[in-house]
């Protein structure tokens, strides 16, 4: 089984943090990927377009299509077979997409990971979890090693 890294740790809280602030799961899986997504390329140096801050969930349409706030952070959002999911460089990040990229590496621990991620979440007022700054600083960077390296351990990784 492959390492549980700080990529699968972001996208789990950040999908835990929507599902926390009232997004059904299969979208909050997306918005988990998507940010997660979003995240490792701005640390490689991608600047993307588009969004504003914004006070709260909701949606509002640009040029280059549907944007749905989760409070302050903005992400692209489609719907599929009438579920909310969530773009970034034109590829949609499916329930499929999330199990083979995040819930894999987890195995069967996966349950085990989302309950403590929810219960965790659920931790920090609404203020903080509709704040993109505020939850990275916050709620995922204090976790994000230990709960990496514990859940690699619980899991069995052996690779990178």
């Amino acid at each position: 089984m492959l390492k549980v890294g700080r990529f699968q740790i972001m996208s789990l809280l950040q999908a835990a943090r929507a599902y926390a602030l009232g997004m059904p799961l299969e979208s909050a899986h997306s918005w988990g990927l998507n940010r997660a997504i979003f995240i490792a390329a701005a640390k490689r140096g991608f600047k993307g377009g588009g969004g504003g801050a914004g006070s709260g969930q909701g949606q509002r349409t640009s040029k280059r299509g549907d944007i749905y706030m989760l409070g302050d952070d903005p992400a692209y959002k489609t719907t599929r077979g009438g579920v909310m999911l969530f773009a970034i460089g034109g590829e949609v990040q499916t329930e499929e997409a999330f199990e083979r990229q995040v819930k894999s590496r987890f195995g069967k621990k996966y349950q085990t990971a989302w309950k403590e991620a929810l219960a965790y979440v659920k931790k920090f007022d609404r203020e903080t979890l509709l704040s993109g700054s505020d939850f990275y600083s916050d709620v995922y960077r204090p976790a994000r090693d230990e709960w990496s390296e514990r859940w690699s351990l619980e899991t069995g990784a052996n690779d990178e």
